[in-house]
């Protein structure tokens, strides 16, 4: 009320300044008071008289009512209008029946017509008769169930009567399921057909819906429903998607090794161009919020989702794994099927469930990378076997486009790392990397194996030089294949990888480049060997009493290092050019053995001037033979060379009083030549008395040598015969 009031003040005083805003008009004060005054009575008259008038209705409506329980109150029983509410009854039974009477006649009639109709396919009329029968039917049973719900007699005789019914609305169904399962196929042949299907469909529904209603009123459900047929429907599409997905298998394994792929493949374009069909026609011939597209879209996807579950839970060999997973992550979403740009926008990729859980996933990888552990032992085993068989050829290896020879072991190893690499690219990036490392594991494994059949070729090759023909040739390929292996573990980590940092591939290269390397050089020093084995014969010669008389030795020490350098120039570079050093350090070594074995004893000055010129030559003649081998490779390998003429130097000395100095500069340059080295190359010189001989070396071993760092020893090796050095001193 105080809120009331504060309102009619301000009301008030908004009022009266409105009447008192010039000088004027406060001579006008009583008039202004004398007219509210008056309005105010008058409001207060009106107001009585409505209040008045409110009671003197209320009085009357009582006084009604309290006659009207009076007159009740009188009656003392209602039995007497039972009779009346019989009558009731059987006159709107009777009205149900009139109004009915002409269907109820024409019963077996429109049965028959509606069967005529649906066997013709004229679906709508067939529906439209059959909705009559059921009218009729629900509204007897409806009015007899008013009158007596529990005289089943009288209920069932009605529907034994319209037995018939039933049967029809079931024969309809068939006919809209089945032209529900080929809906696909029919809204482009025939789109009308599936329109009136689903408009009975709707009209089933509307039915359904408005005795659910009359339900919750009088309990009363008439036979058959509600008949649901829009789930029924959905039902009936999602079955046809499953036997549609399930149906693309037409082969086996044992029938197609390809099945899978095959089977994937169809998968792919029917559910596509079914996804397309129910897009751009389905959703025009139904109702918007049946949201066709979006609950086929779905049954497709749960479909999928099941025969690839199905499909994973088979024994899978790997390449079928690769298959099932490339299909499941990759092309399931790419612009191939879901990502398609006919399906968008109502296709979003990022929303799909995946078809298969990171479990199932995970557990498929586990299973394929196991598989292709052993199928790579497998395939590495068998194609070094094969390797081995051409090794034994009488036939020379091939040659590369340079004229190196080989063979093809890296190409089918790398083309196998490369095919199973490119395979595993397409699942993920996480996989190719697997796959790399897996690979890189086996090829060191593998080049354990290849160092240990290429040391067993070159021992079967000594039992019997005769054997295998071209052994030569194909020791030459093994080595080369080493560095082929090396290019080949370079391109491929460059291309599979996106930094070498990666956990255990960049570990992986220097070990296997250390093998590679032990492979080479064993194959290097086998054909050095080959070299040597026929040298053997012409080394002995040196510094031998027919060496001094004019011994061709050397002349066919060289021809022969230069035929065999032939064939070596068919290995690649890195390998011959250290080859090339090797062999000339080696032919040095052994002239130099010999010069220690005490072959010979020069009896004059001019045998000692003699044998130290021919040695110069020698030496000379040595220097150019590598000079010639090394050219191209940029290295100077005279040094060794030098060593003979150093030597050779010490025993064309003619004064003996100099020896000492003489054998002291070449001790300075090559600090590891021992007492014996010393002793047997005096022997040699035959001039030295045993005093010289003992002085000589003792001096020597008080001197302090200083051994320049880069110093690469060439006498360590060298071995003087069992003759110790107080025989060399007599």
């Amino acid at each position: 009320m105080k809120e009331t009031d504060r309102e009619a003040v301000a009301t008030a005083v908004q009022r009266v300044a409105g009447m008192l805003q010039r000088p004027d008009q406060l001579d006008k004060v009583e008039q202004y008071r004398r007219r509210e005054a008056r309005k105010k009575a008058s409001v207060e008259a009106r107001l009585k008289a409505a209040i008045q008038s409110q009671l003197d209705g209320v009085r009357t409506g009582l006084s009604q009512l309290h006659n009207a329980l009076n007159d009740v109150k009188g009656i003392n029983t209602i039995e007497s209008l039972k009779d009346v509410k019989d009558a009731v009854v059987r006159h709107s039974q009777l009205a149900a029946a009139v109004e009915n009477l002409k269907n109820i006649f024409s019963v077996p009639e429109i049965v028959r017509e509606t069967q005529d109709l649906i066997e013709q396919g004229a679906l709508l009329q067939a529906h439209r008769k059959l909705m009559d029968l059921e009218c009729s039917r629900d509204g007897l049973m409806y009015e007899q169930y008013r009158m007596d719900s529990g005289n089943t007699r009288d209920m069932s005789l009605i529907n034994s009567y319209f037995g018939s019914t039933q049967g029809l609305s079931d024969e309809l169904a068939k006919q809209l399921w089945m032209v529900l399962q080929r809906s696909l196929v029919t809204v482009r042949r025939d789109p009308t057909l599936l329109v009136s299907v689903v408009r009975i469909i709707e009209r089933e529904e509307k039915i359904d819906r408005r005795i659910l209603d009359r339900k919750k009123q009088t309990s009363f459900v008439p036979p058959g429903r509600p008949k649901n047929w829009k789930e029924n429907m959905f039902k009936i599409l999602d079955k046809t998607v499953i036997t549609r997905i399930e149906g693309t298998q037409a082969d086996t394994r044992e029938s197609d090794k390809m099945w899978l792929v095959r089977h994937l493949e169809i998968i792919r374009k029917y559910v596509l161009d079914d996804l397309i069909v129910a897009k751009n026609l389905m959703v025009q011939c139904f109702p918007p919020h049946y949201e066709i597209f979006r609950n086929l879209l779905s049954m497709y996807h749960q479909a999928l989702t099941i025969r690839m579950q199905e499909l994973a839970s088979e024994d899978l060999e790997a390449n079928e794994i690769v298959s099932l997973l490339t299909w499941v992550l990759n092309t399931y979403t790419s612009t191939e099927m879901m990502g398609n740009v006919e399906l968008a926008p109502e296709v979003d990729v990022s929303t799909l469930e995946p078809l298969l859980s990171p479990n199932v996933v995970s557990e498929l990888l586990d299973t394929y990378m196991s598989t292709l552990t052993s199928n790579i032992i497998a395939w590495l085993r068998k194609a070094l076997e094969t390797d081995k068989k051409d090794w034994i050829k009488e036939t020379e290896p091939e040659a590369d486009q340079d004229g190196y020879y080989q063979t093809t072991l890296p190409a089918i190893v790398f083309q196998m790392f490369e095919q199973n690499l490119q395979v595993a690219a397409q699942i993920s990036e996480d996989l190719k990397t697997k796959v790399l490392v897996l690979c890189l594991q086996q090829m060191n494994s593998f080049l354990s194996r290849y160092k240990d059949e290429a040391q067993l070729y070159k021992e079967e090759h000594l039992r019997n030089r005769q054997h295998p023909h071209c052994y030569v040739q194909y020791m030459i390929a093994i080595i080369n294949n080493c560095q082929t292996f090396k290019e080949s573990i370079v391109s491929l980590k460059r291309k599979y990888l996106k930094n070498e940092v990666e956990e255990g591939v960049s570990l992986s290269q220097p070990s296997m480049d250390g093998i590679l390397d032990a492979i080479a050089k064993e194959g290097c020093s086998s054909l050095l060997e080959e070299v040597f084995l026929d040298l053997e014969q012409h080394l002995s010669e040196l510094m031998t009493r027919k060496w001094l008389l004019g011994s061709n030795a050397v002349d066919i020490i060289c021809v022969t290092v230069e035929d065999y350098f032939n064939d070596f120039a068919k290995i690649k570079k890195p390998y011959k050019k250290r080859m090339t050093a090797e062999a000339h350090r080696r032919v040095v070594v052994e002239y130099l053995r010999a010069v220690m074995q005490k072959r010979i004893s020069f009896r004059s000055p001019e045998e000692r001037k003699e044998g130290a010129e021919r040695m110069v030559r020698e030496a000379e003649q040595l220097r150019f033979l590598f000079r010639k081998l090394a050219s191209g490779f940029g290295e100077d390998a005279d040094g060794y060379c030098d060593t003979i003429i150093a030597v050779a130097e010490v025993i064309k000395l003619t004064d003996p009083s100099l020896l000492y100095l003489e054998v002291s500069t070449l001790v300075s340059k090559y600090p590891d030549i021992r007492d014996d080295h010393i002793g047997a190359l005096l022997a040699l010189r035959g001039d030295a008395s045993r005093d010289m001989k003992q002085t000589i070396i003792e001096t020597l071993e008080q001197g302090n040598t200083q051994v320049n760092p880069n110093y690469v020893p060439i006498f360590r090796e060298i071995i003087v015969p069992s003759l110790n050095v107080a025989k060399l001193l007599k």
